[in-house]
């Protein structure tokens, strides 16, 4: 073995719940244990973060994992955690969904390493559920559960006694298929693990008391504490949504400011948690951090390591030096040259925008002509000029003042101006 799973993710801190013998059991046997992901979307966005480093923790520990899209069970909808029943998707939509995050995975779990018995593998549960008839069902897999045991599960429990809008009785057998996915893997693959997170525990517990039940087998399962952030919110989101893996859906730029926006409290946690650094390396950050928390050691060596593994090298220097440019005081014309139209947009998404004619600037503009008159930068001719006395005016991060004349020289990626007055009002022109 690479090294002891269990210990590695003790000291992480990501162990919740394990079932007795877990431990002993990845000690002395290569194990296949796998993790399920319901395509309620096209991709994945970091809440699934966790349970994508679980399987490559597996993998580089010398086990086999396993990662299973629950194209049958995203038909009906995981009730765990959720107070209302979900929408269900079409077949269209879900074959979409099921797509994206077959490609989201196999970005970051290699399914051609290693020989037939330690090989990651890519399933999809719908795969061996489609021609199961509702009566073989019933007598196959929900004789050996009874009601009363899946009435007991908190996902159920809560639902039933008046929290939110009850339970179908679709949502009631998400346990029943979700555990007889256990049933097949244990079978099939020699699979003796499920991981998951803590919500999840019911659930799995289901699926290894049917593996004793319906083979009389031994399953083992292990959950990891829901990450949270220190403030209360949600983890993975933020004023403008989730924060996706896939840049179509989340810029480079900003899945990098949202880790190296995180605060201390979090950072320290989850510096250990998405990073595959070592446990002296992690520690020694936490200490060089705290004997100098303004420098922000464990931020910028957290977005490094996790938009590195996510987006690459390239994408991560690049949303460095787009970071970089934001919070310096003057950027140089061949700093800008480094960023292309997209690159900015992305960078400057939400920030307000006007369109002008590039023939505006065929002569050149003063400042007041510009940011009042041909954009609604500012309200009014008088505004500008005070601001130009404070001296508060920038164009392209560099200072302006009365005297400066605008032309299409100072265009950057061929067609924008960025406005800008103190230091986080920012307005972008789009010369046309």
């Amino acid at each position: 073995m690479a090294y002891n799973f269990a210990e590695e993710l003790r000291w992480r801190g990501m162990i919740h719940d394990i079932m007795p013998g877990t431990e002993e059991l990845l000690e002395k046997e290569v194990v296949t244990g796998y993790i399920g992901f319901d395509p309620t979307a096209d991709s994945l966005h970091i809440g699934s973060m966790v349970q994508i480093i679980l399987l490559m923790h597996l993998q580089r520990a010398g086990h086999r994992p396993i990662a299973l899209v629950g194209g049958a069970t995203g038909m009906i909808g995981d009730p765990s955690g959720k107070s209302d029943e979900r929408n269900l998707l079409t077949q269209d939509i879900l074959d979409k969904n099921i797509a994206g995050v077959q490609s989201v995975l196999s970005r970051f779990i290699d399914f051609e390493k290693g020989d037939d018995a330690t090989k990651a593998v890519l399933v999809n549960n719908y795969d061996w559920m489609k021609n199961f008839s509702l009566i073989d069902f019933a007598r196959d897999v929900g004789k050996h559960i009874t009601v009363n045991y899946m009435m007991a599960k908190d996902s159920v429990k809560k639902r039933v006694q008046g929290e939110g809008e009850g339970m179908s009785f679709t949502e009631f057998t998400y346990q029943l298929f979700q555990g007889y996915d256990y049933v097949h893997l244990y079978e099939n693959m020699g699979c003796k693990l499920q991981i998951g997170g803590s919500d999840q525990w019911g659930n799995i517990t289901t699926g290894t008391e049917l593996v004793r039940r319906k083979l009389g087998g031994k399953a083992y399962a292990l959950t990891t504490p829901l990450v949270t952030k220190a403030d209360g919110t949600k983890f993975g989101k933020t004023e403008s949504g989730n924060v996706w893996l896939d840049t179509d859906k989340t810029s480079v730029y900003k899945f990098f400011q949202f880790w190296i926006n995180a605060t201390d409290e979090d950072a320290i946690n989850w510096i250990k948690i998405f990073t595959f650094l070592d446990k002296e390396t992690c520690e020694s950050l936490i200490e060089e951090h705290a004997k100098d928390p303004g420098y922000r050691v464990l931020q910028k060596r957290l977005a490094e390591e996790v938009t590195v593994m996510v987006h690459g090298r390239e994408a991560y220097d690049t949303a460095l030096k787009a970071s970089q440019i934001l919070f310096s005081k003057t950027v140089t014309p061949e700093q800008w040259s480094e960023f292309n139209q997209e690159t900015l947009l992305d960078i400057f998404e939400g920030v307000p925008q006007a369109e002008i004619a590039k023939d505006a600037l065929k002569d050149g503009v003063d400042p007041v002509t510009l940011m009042a008159d041909l954009t609604s930068f500012l309200p009014s001719n008088s505004e500008v000029r005070r601001a130009l006395k404070e001296n508060s005016l920038s164009i392209n991060k560099n200072k302006i003042n009365a005297e400066t004349v605008i032309t299409t020289d100072n265009l950057i990626a061929e067609n924008m101006l960025l406005l800008q007055r103190g230091k986080r009002n920012y307005f972008l022109v789009l010369v046309k």
